[in-house]
């Protein structure tokens, strides 16, 4: 049982005594890598000497029942059926489960806008590579209005369409990741199903960002869709290959479930460490007794962000990334222009030197300032994103506008290319 208190915990600094960050760091980045706190790092611990008293037990008889009940916590949480959703290690293993499983023939397209996910983008191309599938790219340069986004994703259907061509799967962020801003999901996937288009959501910045009408965060497939997935990744005792007259069938050691198939494929994905899995009930409990709920956290996290924000772009002298309906910014994400020009002239950026510039400030934050926000160049101009927390509060972001100013004006004194250069 939980030894929470049973009156919430205030937000802010206050906080930071439920998590494990070193009281020295300015935490500013849980977009890309963020913390949990010690009473799941205490059921994380407690699974692991769990599983590891009697390994074989544990994962040939007692994992699955565990797995089953953490799917059953956040499938309540995300209001998705249970045989719904099961567990993978990312997003980016989500998106590759997919794109894996489908069977594209020639003339098949993904969609798929410049913002996407790195590691997602670079999925699309080996599937480019290795099937007949094309890829088209939508450019997109924020700020932009909701309208606009989802007219040229449009726009684009019907022009491939008019090629002869078939948009197969379109790939759209929840939230986005560089710039972060809250992407409008709903209606991107709405046009998809008035297209015929397969609707591919990286929900890795969805639960706890908004309120979600369908599963993110964790690997949600609606029913219509599990006969497309065919195998998890990597592929494991849960796949079934198709019947063949002169074959029998493959050997599975594992007790036999009373799972869908879909949901059996991901019960045991080869031997890994998969307590974090099994924290969720804890997690979700932390969210509720200590912090007062979900609605709570997320007014506070979208707050503290977009105040913060605003506040370092004052301090810069700059603005924050906005469109004129506000939207970008509903999210606990928030991103501000840096004092830096791109251009020719004495004290400005090269275009061609602006990556090498935002790694050296990127460098800088960690080493000398113990602190980070990641900066970026998109659309002609270096950005940072701030990402908003129960343990983050208006000071933070003021400590880091002055970090920032600090840098850029070592950034505009040609610092990064001298040391880099060394």
């Amino acid at each position: 049982m939980s030894d929470h208190p049973h009156a919430p915990a205030a937000f802010g600094h206050a906080m930071r005594s439920h998590f494990l960050l070193d009281p020295s760091y300015l935490p500013l980045n849980h977009g890309s890598f963020g913390t949990y706190p010690k009473s799941v790092r205490d059921r994380l611990r407690q699974i692991q000497d769990m599983s590891e008293r009697r390994p074989d037990a544990f994962f040939r008889y007692d994992l699955s029942e565990y797995i089953d009940s953490a799917r059953t916590a956040i499938a309540g949480y995300l209001g998705v059926d249970v045989g719904e959703c099961v567990f993978v290690p990312n997003a980016t293993t989500g998106v590759n489960t997919v794109l894996r499983s489908l069977v594209f023939e020639k003339g098949d397209v993904i969609l798929y806008f410049s913002t996407i996910y790195r590691g997602c983008e670079k999925t699309v191309e080996y599937i480019k590579e290795t099937t007949p599938v094309q890829g088209a790219k939508i450019n997109v340069s924020y700020p932009i209005g909701d309208n606009d986004l989802v007219g040229m994703f449009r726009e684009k259907i019907k022009q491939l369409k008019s090629e002869g061509k078939r948009p197969r799967v379109g790939i759209f962020d929840t939230v986005s990741s560089l710039p972060g801003v809250r992407v409008p999901w709903e209606k991107l996937a709405h046009v998809c199903r008035e297209e015929g288009v397969l609707s591919m959501v990286d929900g890795a910045h969805g639960a706890g960002h908004m309120e979600l009408e369908l599963g993110c965060a964790v690997f949600y497939v609606p029913q219509r869709n599990h006969q497309l997935i065919r195998t998890s990744i990597p592929t494991s005792h849960g796949y079934e290959p198709f019947p063949k007259d002169d074959e029998g069938k493959i050997f599975n050691p594992f007790p036999v479930s009373k799972n869908s198939r879909f949901v059996e494929l991901f019960q045991f994905v080869g031997t890994a460490d998969v307590a974090p899995y099994l924290c969720m009930e804890e997690a979700l409990r932390f969210r509720q007794e200590v912090c007062g709920g979900d609605r709570k956290i997320m007014d506070y996290c979208e707050s503290v962000s977009n105040q913060g924000g605003r506040k370092v772009a004052e301090l810069l002298g700059t603005e924050v990334m906005d469109n004129p309906e506000k939207t970008l910014t509903k999210c606990c994400l928030t991103n501000v222009k840096l004092p830096l020009t791109i251009g020719e002239d004495e004290g400005e950026i090269k275009e061609a030197e602006a990556f090498a510039a935002v790694a050296w400030i990127a460098q800088r934050e960690f080493e000398e300032y113990d602190m980070f926000a990641p900066p970026f160049f998109h659309a002609g101009s270096l950005w940072v994103r701030f990402s908003g927390q129960v343990y983050v509060e208006l000071n933070d972001f003021v400590a880091a506008a002055k970090v920032l100013k600090e840098l850029c004006e070592r950034v505009t004194r040609g610092e990064y290319r001298s040391e880099s250069a060394t």
